[in-house]
């Protein structure tokens, strides 16, 4: 006899599809609900650095690379054209002011010399010839004079014998005139033959300072051309270092070229170059400083090139104070340039999260430490250690700064 056989419920035959589609069913909501919330990730603490926010001095202040170099460089320039005789100085040789570089050969100038010599000696000449002829003549004039005079004074003694013949009447009135006349002529002619002798002399006066003038000038030529002669020969216009001749025996070397240098090493000064950035807030009398060894070594700025090349701008500073023992032309030192005076301020250490997020925002602890969420962030100054935060933390609030390029776009971290 057969048994009939009941049918079993529906969700007794399909229970296995049922507990399926609750499974599938359940992860979809749970990654519903991941996706819908804030992306969280693991991650190592020890591969962090976390840093407290907290209220403390703050100097802005700029670090850069310096390089030594010499307080003053001085180029060589020839003040005569010629060819290179004979070098004389040698790269890297210390050189007093005056010691020879280099020694010029110019046969035209000989020429020109020797011409200027025969030029002075003519008007040697010529000055003694004039001064002869103006001596003769005002020689001749005295004598003239003196005739004059002596004639003059017989005239006037018979002249005078003649007026006593007269008044004796020995002589006739109109012998008498005639004495008279002759002796009143004499004298006028010796009048004027002073007066021209005055005039001589005066006027041989003038010609004689001129010719001098005329001598002089020749002469001083020559002494010129004599001086050009000494400038053939290169020297040193300071002590120093001769750091480069930039010319070979035989060269021909124009006026004014430069054909050395030389560096004053007495001092040094650092170069370095900053950020365009910086350019409005650089200026001459900035205090700096240089840590080495342990210990600091203060400078200022003295020169500020305002022309900006490739975003940078040059500025030499010098030392106020001792020097580091090992300086030398071409060593690099690490120097702060202080921008201001120490301030209080909310700050917390650089770290790589400001070059991921731009300072915009941050990743914030919380109090035990174990989970960190994004906080937005205002940053203000920054030195080369620290960042001044204007808003977003509280002094106290542990935060991350470094570690951000593997942080994706995680809003939480779990620690």
């Amino acid at each position: 006899m057969d048994i009939k056989l009941e049918k079993k419920p529906w969700y007794i035959r399909y229970r296995y599809y049922l507990a399926g589609g609750v499974v599938f069913a359940t992860f979809l909501i749970y990654v519903i609900i991941l996706s819908a919330g804030p992306r969280k990730l693991r991650i190592d603490p020890e591969s962090l650095q976390m840093a407290e926010v907290k209220n403390d001095k703050f100097m802005e202040y700029v670090d850069v690379e310096g390089l030594v170099q010499p307080i003053l460089t001085i180029k060589v320039n020839a003040r005569e054209a010629g060819s290179v005789s004979r070098i004389v100085g040698e790269e890297g040789n210390m050189m007093k002011k005056g010691d020879t570089i280099l020694v010029l050969e110019n046969l035209d100038l000989l020429r020109t010399i020797e011409d200027q010599r025969d030029e002075w000696e003519k008007q040697l000449i010529t000055y003694r010839e004039k001064e002869i002829e103006m001596e003769q003549q005002s020689l001749t004039l005295q004598q003239q004079a003196l005739q004059t005079d002596y004639e003059l004074e017989k005239l006037r003694k018979s002249f005078e014998l003649e007026k006593e013949e007269f008044r004796m009447g020995i002589k006739s009135k109109a012998q008498l005139q005639v004495s008279e006349d002759e002796y009143r002529y004499k004298e006028k002619t010796a009048r004027l033959q002073r007066q021209s002798l005055r005039h001589d002399s005066a006027v041989s006066i003038i010609r004689r300072d001129l010719l001098l003038n005329d001598r002089d000038r020749e002469q001083k030529k020559y002494e010129r051309s004599r001086q050009r002669l000494n400038d053939l020969v290169v020297c040193a216009p300071i002590s120093g270092q001769l750091s480069f001749v930039s010319v070979t025996p035989g060269q021909q070397v124009q006026s004014g070229e430069s054909i050395g240098e030389i560096k004053v090493l007495d001092q040094f000064k650092v170069h370095t170059s900053l950020s365009e950035y910086y350019i409005d807030r650089i200026t001459t009398g900035l205090p700096a400083t240089i840590l080495y060894q342990g210990k600091r070594y203060p400078l200022k700025i003295t020169k500020v090139v305002p022309e900006v090349k490739d975003r940078m701008f040059d500025v030499d500073l010098v030392f106020t104070a001792d020097m580091p023992d090992n300086v030398r032309v071409g060593k690099s030192f690490r120097v702060q340039i202080e921008l201001g005076q120490p301030e209080d301020a909310l700050v917390i250490p650089r770290g790589n999260f400001y070059q991921a997020t731009g300072g915009q925002w941050i990743y914030k602890l919380n109090k035990d430490k174990t989970r960190a969420v994004r906080v937005p962030l205002t940053i203000g100054r920054q030195n080369p250690q620290q960042y001044e935060v204007t808003d977003g933390l509280q002094p106290g609030d542990w935060v991350i700064t470094t570690g951000y390029d593997n942080f994706g776009d995680a809003e939480e971290l779990v620690l």
